[in-house]
C-alpha cells in the first residue's frame, strides 16, 4: 500500500509542475537551440581536437 501513496504523490507533483510550466516562445526557443547547438559544437570540437593530438603523439 505504501507503493501506491508514493505514487499517488508522486502524481499530485507531476500535476503541479505541468499546471506553472508554459510553452516557450519563439525568440525563447531559437536561443535555447542555438546555446545547445553551440555547445554540442564545442564539445565535439574538443573531441576532435584531442583525437588529433593522439593521433600526433601515438601514432599507430
Amino acid at each position: 500500500m505504501q507503493l501506491w501513496t508514493k505514487f499517488v504523490s508522486f502524481m499530485i507533483q507531476v500535476q503541479r509542475v505541468l499546471l506553472v510550466t508554459r510553452k516557450p516562445t519563439a525568440v525563447e526557443f531559437k536561443m535555447v537551440a542555438k546555446i545547445t547547438g553551440l555547445g554540442i559544437a564545442v564539445i565535439g570540437a574538443i573531441g576532435f581536437l584531442l583525437q588529433i593530438g593522439k593521433q600526433i603523439l601515438f601514432p599507430a
